[in-house]
């Protein structure tokens, strides 16, 4: 009985601290992302009205501190955060939301409240309701104002997807990759269009949302469904990546797809892509078309200049699996 008090004490005294530092603000005639980029430590902006409908992603940005909320393409939320701070930093990569529980105290941390909990891996990191100091302060997780924390849980889904990027919001040029052969030293005389590539789809769950990550340095991409990898292949990528791009798949009808495009970085605002997008990316035309059998609205495809790879120089992307141990 002690014990549960001690919990309700300090998830009252959690709940008092966050509505006293956190404040929606106003965002007038500014774009969400000049809002976001204003935002003072527990501040947060919110118009969903912008966007009242479509598939969401949310990007969570390291180096700004800031998570901007994309539905359809469009910003509709952007909110200040405290990421990990040294010793306990937060994996940069591409995730999804495994688990929600409004209500949630962490088992790690002796009991400590997580309001409004969207987990992210397995193994400790998630999204919920905190102190934000204004600088990194967490022991991995993504710290949140509890009102957008709140409202934020109400705006997701299970399986949706959750970019944690390190890029500067300034955009960088990066360079187009350089040509690259197939996967392994047998297929290098073959065309990329005729490479080796690998293709499970039955390791996930079919109702799973499908994620593809697409990295330039690698030159190698991901496909997860409900966050366990079911595909790779070989992949060279052309043109400006302008410090990262997604690809939301907003709608499927008898005119073909619709797709959305976004930076990490840069004006963050929606735009509409067109059918020489496409050509940007060069892969194995089998596995082209494994990948658009399983896509569907909400797909979401991530192209970075980040590796994927353990060890490998400069930074690193993660690509959590749900599969992963506790």
């Amino acid at each position: 009985m002690a014990k549960i008090t001690r919990n309700l004490l300090a998830a009252a005294a959690f709940v008092l601290a966050a509505a006293a530092s956190a404040q929606r603000i106003p965002l007038g005639d500014r774009s969400m992302i000049e809002g976001a980029a204003g935002l003072k430590a527990g501040q947060f902006v919110w118009a969903p009205e912008r966007s009242p409908d479509g598939p969401t992603l949310l990007i969570v940005n390291l180096a700004t501190q800031r998570a901007v909320l994309f539905r359809n393409g469009v910003p509709i939320g952007a909110s200040s955060v405290s990421t990990g701070k040294p010793g306990y930093e937060t994996p940069t990569g591409v995730f999804t939301i495994l688990q929600k529980n409004k209500e949630h105290y962490s088992s790690t941390y002796g009991g400590a409240p997580m309001p409004n909990m969207q987990r992210l891996t397995w193994r400790g990191v998630a999204l919920h309701a905190g102190k934000l100091p204004g600088y990194p302060a967490s022991h991995g997780c993504i710290r949140l104002p509890h009102e957008f924390s709140a409202l934020l849980f109400g705006a997701t889904k299970l399986g949706m997807t959750v970019v944690i990027t390190s890029i500067p919001a300034v955009p960088e040029t990066t360079a187009a990759p350089a040509l690259a052969t197939a996967a392994s030293v047998a297929d290098s005389t073959l065309p990329l269009a005729r490479a080796a590539y690998q293709w499970r789809p039955e390791r996930a769950n079919n109702n799973g949302m499908v994620s593809i990550v697409i990295s330039a340095a690698d030159q190698k991409a991901i496909v997860m469904r409900g966050g366990t990898e079911i595909g790779s292949a070989p992949v060279r990528v052309g043109g400006d990546l302008g410090g990262g791009v997604a690809y939301v798949l907003r709608a499927w009808d008898s005119t073909g797809q619709h797709w959305m495009k976004l930076q990490f970085s840069g004006s963050g605002q929606g735009m509409d892509v067109t059918a020489s997008e496409g050509r940007r990316f060069e892969a194995p035309v089998e596995f082209r078309r494994a990948v658009a059998g399983v896509l569907r609205p909400g797909s979401v495809v991530i192209v970075t200049p980040e590796s994927l790879k353990a060890g490998s120089p400069g930074s690193k992307l993660d690509v959590i699996k749900q599969g992963e141990a506790p």
